[in-house]
């Protein structure tokens, strides 16, 4: 997908989420059906594939320049106003919309070999994530979507909190980049046992 014209719709501030990390969120009321989804570090990608025998599709919301939110300049270690590239998709499986992810890929990332991720089009991120060989993964942290707010697009507008979300940053080539994934209440799977034999759960 082309990136379209800059926008700077993101300088106007949102109320973001208290993200932690996985092993802090003792305290949190973690539905106990999506704490093995939000804890997983293999390719969500490859899961959600084997939950809906491979009829998972990507629809792209949105993926052009921005300014990322603060939490997001702060994983970062961004400074402000620092343009990235922004990109929405929703996960379906089955032609249900199971996660709605973000990414945000700073453009300094985006040089040498790794300008190919400004044409993923309607490919799955994770899918390339998890092949890399120099991908390295920080710490899971996880979140609770209490509003229905501005921090999703107006197309999930319907669904109701309470969502549960997790994100990391990833490094390709000692690059970064944040992955945010929202399981949304279509989402069914979280019944399904994992497997968690994955030798990229680093």
């Amino acid at each position: 997908m082309a990136l379209s014209s800059t926008q700077f719709s993101d300088f106007h501030p949102v109320s973001e989420p208290l993200w932690r990390q996985m092993a802090s969120v003792s305290d949190y009321r973690v539905p106990a059906q999506l704490r093995p989804w939000l804890s997983d570090t293999g390719s969500l990608t490859q899961r959600l594939m084997d939950a809906c025998d491979n009829r998972l599709k990507v629809q792209v919301l949105r993926q052009n320049l921005g300014v990322p939110r603060l939490s997001e300049r702060r994983a970062l270690k961004l400074p402000q106003r620092r343009l990235a590239l922004i990109r929405e998709v929703l996960l379906l499986g089955g032609g249900t919309a199971w996660v709605y992810a973000r990414s945000i890929i700073p453009l300094s990332t985006l040089t040498g070999r790794l300008r190919s991720l400004r044409q993923l089009d309607n490919r799955p991120l994770g899918a390339l994530l998890f092949s890399e060989p120099s991908m390295c993964r920080e710490p899971v942290e996880v979140a609770c979507f209490n509003s229905p707010t501005s921090q999703m697009p107006a197309v999930l507008a319907a669904y109701q909190p309470p969502m549960w979300g997790r994100r990391s940053v990833f490094r390709l080539d000692h690059k970064p980049l944040l992955v945010s994934e929202i399981f949304l209440p279509s989402f069914s799977p979280y019944n399904q046992c994992l497997s968690f034999d994955d030798s990229r759960s680093v």
